[in-house]
């Protein structure tokens, strides 16, 4: 039986990567060669660069695909460090969207959206095809979804698996290390995020112990710009660890009042879904707009932090 139910686990983790890859494929193919200019144009000034970053990652379903895309622009001297650091503010609330529309009980979309995606991707092209496997991508999410929520049902019974997440949900330094590795490991917050919310909604983990989880995704979500960073130029390496170094402080800030933002959660909805994703939205949104009026003095806290060695 616990085969089976970890089998099905990762068979509905691998569905609903899948799903947000297809998703994000169709979203970006509908703007695949405006994307580095869009963000080129839109960067100037620290508030402009917090607005494309929110709705670039927003639209595409993906913090680290518009971060990549920011190092690679800094890496290719296309856009300079300081301009990158409001893209990557933005990132930080973008990327709570889909989140957000996810924790609300969608699932009589799921038929319709199976059929309008496969119409559309495979007897159309050029826009409406990928129209078509953005919304087949957002199907197979929810069903993904389903497969996780029968997966952990029968791992809810068993007492090592309740006492273990219990252990965890005490202690919050814990579920901020299984939030960032898990991350980590899968190379996204959303799915780690929605796994999480599964896991609450089913009574697994209480409120606090799903916002430090939640917290812990921030950090790991920043593999990422660490990866696409290696063997690039000192400000794209720069930004990937203002990156890190945003996402680090912002959970230290937050992880002594994970209480109160439980509390505070609970007066947005009584479901339990929409309070972990309250609590992902209003992290990311304070976290970044607290930096946001400080971008030009923390740019160069990084430039301090990581000198030019032959300046040195």
């Amino acid at each position: 039986m616990l085969w089976k139910s970890l089998l099905l686990l990762c068979l509905g983790l691998g569905g609903f990567l899948a799903g947000m890859w297809i998703m994000r494929t169709g979203m970006e193919r509908m703007a695949v060669d405006r994307l580095p200019d869009i963000i080129k144009r839109f960067v100037k000034t620290s508030t402009r660069g917090l607005l494309t970053g929110t709705v670039l990652t927003a639209l595409i379903h993906s913090s680290a695909g518009v971060s990549i895309i920011a190092i690679g622009l800094v890496s290719a001297g296309a856009m300079t460090f300081a301009d990158s650091l409001g893209v990557i503010l933005g990132t930080n609330i973008g990327t709570t969207v889909t989140t957000q529309v996810l924790s609300f009980g969608l699932e009589s979309l799921i038929i319709p959206c199976l059929v309008v995606g496969v119409l559309l991707s495979v007897f159309l092209r050029g826009t409406y095809k990928y129209i078509g496997l953005a919304v087949l991508g957002f199907a197979a999410i929810f069903l993904a979804l389903e497969l996780i929520e029968r997966a952990l049902t029968p791992l809810s019974t068993m007492p090592w698996f309740r006492d273990v997440l219990a252990f965890s949900s005490q202690n919050p330094l814990l579920g901020v290390l299984a939030g960032a590795v898990l991350t980590a490991l899968i190379t996204s917050s959303t799915a780690t995020t929605m796994l999480t919310i599964v896991l609450a909604s089913q009574g697994l983990v209480d409120l606090p112990g799903a916002i430090a989880i939640i917290l812990g995704n921030n950090i790991g979500t920043c593999i990422t710009s660490i990866i696409a960073a290696v063997g690039t130029p000192l400000n794209a390496k720069r930004v990937a660890l203002a990156h890190v170094i945003l996402n680090v402080l912002g959970v230290a800030a937050f992880l002594p009042f994970v209480h109160g933002l439980a509390a505070m959660c609970t007066w947005v909805s009584q479901d339990i879904a929409v309070q972990v994703a309250t609590s992902h939205l209003l992290f990311n949104v304070i976290s970044s707009l607290a930096v946001w009026p400080f971008t030009k003095w923390f740019a160069q806290l990084v430039c301090w932090l990581m000198p030019d060695k032959k300046a040195a």
